[in-house]
């Protein structure tokens, strides 16, 4: 079986719509690139849990199911938000 965590591109896109961020400004806030945070918001790549730690820590206080999404092999956890 295979886990991946994805980025939950709706919220993500609420969050920093809310606090007048940018997706650039919220990747130099978590310390990632632009190039990258496009990637996690088109669901191209997956965050490593070093980033995921990165990107909650900017999106306080949206808890880990706000942001992401886990998915059990490319299906959608029924648990997830």
């Amino acid at each position: 079986m295979t886990i991946r965590v994805k980025l939950n591109q709706t919220a993500v896109l609420h969050a920093i719509a809310r606090r007048n961020m940018s997706q650039n400004m919220l990747a130099i806030r978590a310390g990632i690139s632009s190039g990258y945070i496009s990637q996690l918001m088109c669901g191209t790549r997956y965050p490593s849990p070093m980033v995921r730690e990165k990107l909650q820590s900017v999106l306080n206080p949206l808890a880990f199911d706000d942001i992401f999404i886990i998915e059990e092999n490319g299906k959608n956890d029924s648990h997830s938000r």
